[in-house]
């Protein structure tokens, strides 16, 4: 029935992420590091390459791409970087840290 939401109504569908439990295994580590809701994020996806190559008009297809193509990898991976966390105090010398060679 349109417009009407009855409890057995499926919402969402079931698409792989939410099927193999991939949010919950990703809540499980965040709790884990002890982060939290409200914490600044960055998400960045790594393991892909941009052409970096002027092919011109006329290329092959098959084993070119035109320059600025970004293609992702089998192993492409997910970095999340919990910004409200991050450390940006500087390094400090060690004045009892004395040189072998003078």
């Amino acid at each position: 029935m349109i417009g009407n939401l009855e409890p057995e109504e499926r919402v969402m569908d079931d698409s792989l992420i939410y099927s193999s439990g991939m949010l919950d295994q990703l809540a499980i580590k965040l709790e884990e590091l002890g982060w939290e809701h409200g914490d600044e994020v960055d998400v960045e996806i790594g393991g892909t390459q941009v052409s970096g190559i002027d092919v011109g008009e006329d290329y092959n297809k098959k084993w070119q791409s035109p320059i600025g193509t970004r293609k992702y990898n089998k192993d492409a991976f997910i970095v999340i970087k919990n910004q409200s966390r991050r450390d940006l105090t500087k390094s400090v010398p060690n004045p009892e840290l004395k040189a072998h060679h003078a």
